[in-house]
């Protein structure tokens, strides 16, 4: 699977997909859903159609579809061909499909990367079996020289009294830093969200911390269970090249170093030290916590390569029906980019990304069909295929900053990341759902058809912030990811969570994530026309979706809803 076929041109390419025969599965036609029903006459989604779609973008000539790469722009070519075929308009600028922005793209010379420790411990960090590590910016160099300063979670949260700093200037310093949120207490059984993660919990806001704080570098410390994935995972995502926007003028300087460290060889340096890291990790749950230089001394440091290139968004439009509401908005959204060529796992370094996020496309495909040829709501309908969410949220990043209409006008946000390969299901699972009145919505609206939306099994992995609909709700639009639950209809009890744990050991960010003919894509088809009538309802509501009283983004809303 990892030979590259670099000479087929464009349209070799998109002719091969009217080429690939269907799997027996895929040709049977599923019969309608009761949601699908309602939808009246028009377009109805079928596993046929979302199998032409998931062959193609997961297939190894698009070299796992990297933002401002030969793949990455094929698949935004054949998305925009899709959408002009359905009839949906350009919604981008000057009567394109395609919004497109400036990405750098770092490359490490790993040839070249040193990693030591001296002063009360002399230690040489392998890579990438200890740590992982990139550039916290598009420079030709990298590095991170200071004393290392362990500093608990590594966050400053006024509304939960909470300050892992205490006033301890940590500029020039290499920081130490443990994944997720500081532990509920019994005493305190919703601090940071109990059980859920919060954004202080996300290794997003812990590098933005750190640079507010002037730190030279940042390593944060790996778990399997508090990071909710494997090493290896960590290896497949950030051992390569990294893509990242370009930094405004203003703001704080970028840290030198950002990366991860496995909690093995965290133990094994601070050891040497005299320094026990579980007893700091149980220092670390406690407000009294304050930051413990360690005495030890690292040194982190390695050449880039440097390009600055253009990523791109594609973004199609379905006109409302009503002559004021048309000029409001349900905004779908779905990456359509992987992680590319990365290290070979078993001989294949292509990372096709079938379930993440192939199969979310091409749910999402069919939900643009659908709305160009099925009876249009009042409010207008937003298709907006991000670039670059497996670096950091890049694209749905750069469209919110950058929309294409006026963010204050898009009622809400529905994502879709992953688009179920295994089958219908009797639940659903709503990132979101408990933040606002889209949740409620949602849950009364597939009640009819006996479907309920099931609690997130691991609030602790922070999966709300782990996708593009958190782009949107950072600028205020009520936002939620929808996807299969974990019950499966014809399975027994518990085979769903199974499947789901098997993918993140074994195939989340792998090589192996890629096509296969056994696929069981009524789920998609039942997903597409879940998706589809909620846009629709949502088009047609005579209210608008509102944030929670207590939603971290409902200050960011205009009105404050």
């Amino acid at each position: 699977m990892s030979r590259l076929r670099s000479t087929l041109s464009l349209s070799v390419c998109l002719g091969l997909l009217g080429a690939l025969p269907l799997s027996a599965q895929s040709h049977a036609e599923h019969a309608a859903t009761p949601a699908a029903r309602d939808q009246g006459r028009g377009h109805v989604v079928t596993p046929h159609e979302i199998d032409a779609h998931l062959r193609f973008l997961s297939s190894d000539l698009l070299e796992g579809r990297a933002p401002a790469t030969r793949g990455g722009r094929i698949a935004a070519e054949y998305i925009a061909s899709q959408l002009r075929l359905f009839g949906v308009e350009p919604g981008a600028a000057n009567g394109s499909y395609f919004q497109e922005f400036p990405i750098e793209v770092v490359g490490a010379d790993r040839s070249s990367l040193t990693a030591t420790a001296s002063g009360r411990a002399t230690s040489r960090l392998r890579y990438p079996e200890d740590v992982v590590v990139w550039a916290g910016s598009a420079g030709t160099r990298s590095q991170a020289s200071g004393e290392l300063v362990f500093v608990g979670y590594g966050t400053t949260a006024q509304e939960f009294r909470w300050d892992d700093f205490k006033g301890v200037d940590v500029r020039g310093k290499i920081l130490l830093v443990l994944v997720n949120d500081a532990p509920a207490t019994t005493a305190e059984p919703n601090l940071f969200g109990g059980r859920a993660m919060t954004y202080y919990g996300r290794w997003t806001y812990k590098f933005e911390e750190a640079e507010r704080r002037g730190a030279a570098g940042m390593l944060i410390v790996h778990t399997t269970e508090r990071a909710g994935y494997p090493w290896h995972t960590v290896v497949g995502s950030w051992a390569k090249e990294q893509r990242m926007l370009p930094r405004p003028a203003t703001g704080p300087a970028p840290i030198g170093v950002r990366g991860w460290i496995t909690d093995s060889a965290a133990t094994a340096l601070l050891a040497q030290a005299g320094v026990d890291l579980p007893q700091l990790i149980r220092a670390a749950g406690s407000r009294d916590f304050r930051p413990v230089p360690t005495g030890i001394n690292l040194a982190i440091s390695f050449s880039n390569s440097v390009q600055r290139l253009q990523a791109v968004n594609v973004v199609g439009m379905v006109r409302g029906t009503d002559a004021a509401k048309s000029e409001e908005y349900v905004a779908y959204s779905a990456h359509f980019d992987h992680l590319g060529i990365g290290p070979p796992v078993n001989g294949d370094s292509i990372y096709n990304g079938a379930l993440d996020n192939a199969s979310g496309v091409a749910v999402m495909l069919g939900v643009a069909h659908t709305a160009a040829h099925s009876p249009r709501p009042a409010r207008s309908q937003l298709f907006v295929f991000v670039d670059a969410e497996e670096s950091g949220l890049l694209g749905s990043e750069y469209f919110a900053a950058h929309p294409t209409v006026p963010i204050g006008k898009i009622v809400a946000n529905l994502n879709v990341d992953g688009g179920n390969i295994l089958g219908r299901v009797s639940t659903l699972r709503v990132l979101g759902d408990t933040k606002s009145s889209l949740g409620p919505m949602l849950a009364a609206m597939v009640r009819a058809d006996t479907l309920t939306i099931a609690p997130d099994t691991h609030p602790e992995r922070g999966y709300f912030y782990r996708s593009d609909h958190f782009s949107f709700a950072k600028v205020g639009v009520p936002s939620a990811s929808i996807a299969a639950g974990v019950e499966f209809v014809g399975r027994p009890a518990g085979w769903g969570t199974q499947q789901a744990e098997r993918y993140t050991s074994q195939d989340y960010h792998q090589p192996s994530d890629e096509y296969r003919p056994d696929f069981d894509l009524t789920g998609a088809a039942q997903l597409a026309a879940i998706v589809s009538r909620f846009g629709k309802w949502l088009g047609d509501s005579p209210v608008v979706p509102t944030w929670n009283p207590d939603a971290e983004f409902r200050s960011l809303r205009p009105g404050g809803r």
